[in-house]
């Protein structure tokens, strides 16, 4: 009996882990720094720092500023759902895909600066119509360790209104798009620019 009773909390606990992920068995890579979402909360003030106001940009001449898209996407493990629409910058989200060059090219410099700008400004990465492998394969040959979110249908891509990877989407205070980049590849320089000129942070050399 004491067995039997083993074997049937092995399979409830099989099951229960089954539930609310949303994978399947075996869909799952061993986990990464990337599947951490925990640290998509806004960052604390800094001093130094001068944040863009939501209803006008650098040259105060730009109209109000559209809140970001209400979307829930999985953290890049499958698991917790993060709504995009609650997040607080200063923050960069940058959609990718395996399949996209310029993608490829850039994410080097996002993983760079994500590093050098902790604790100033948030970088987010969303994996966008893309396979698990190829996602998956990429977070791991360019050591990507900056949060990842799961967007299989491009359902953030086209709330943005584009057609075309890679985007990238500067969020300031307020939550709300202060600018959205879609033109060929990011080096870490342009997009350090691209930072100071719409979200009003300055991130040390080091």
């Amino acid at each position: 009996m004491r067995r039997v009773a083993v074997v049937l909390l092995v399979l409830l606990g099989a099951l229960a882990g089954c539930a609310g992920g949303g994978a399947q068995p075996g869909e799952l890579a061993p986990p990464t720094k990337a599947d951490a979402c925990t640290p998509l909360t806004p960052p604390p003030a800094v001093p130094g720092t001068s944040p863009s106001s939501p209803g006008s940009g650098a040259s105060g001449t730009e109209p109000a500023r559209e809140p970001l898209p209400e979307v829930g996407l999985p953290c890049f493990d499958r698991g917790r759902i993060v709504y995009v629409g609650q997040l607080r910058g200063p923050a960069v989200i940058n959609l990718w895909a395996s399949w996209c060059g310029p993608c490829r090219t850039e994410l080097p410099a996002f993983q760079r600066y994500s590093q050098r700008a902790a604790g100033l400004v948030t970088v987010v990465g969303v994996n966008s119509e893309d396979s698990r492998t190829g996602a998956t394969s990429i977070v791991e040959d360019l050591g990507l360790t900056f949060p990842n979110l799961v967007d299989d249908r491009g359902k953030l891509r086209t709330a943005l209104g584009k057609t075309a990877l890679p985007v990238t989407v500067f969020v300031d205070r307020a939550g709300r798009i202060a600018h959205v980049y879609n033109f060929e590849a990011l080096d870490e320089d342009n997009l350090e620019l691209l930072v100071e000129q719409y979200l009003g942070v300055v991130v040390p050399r080091q």
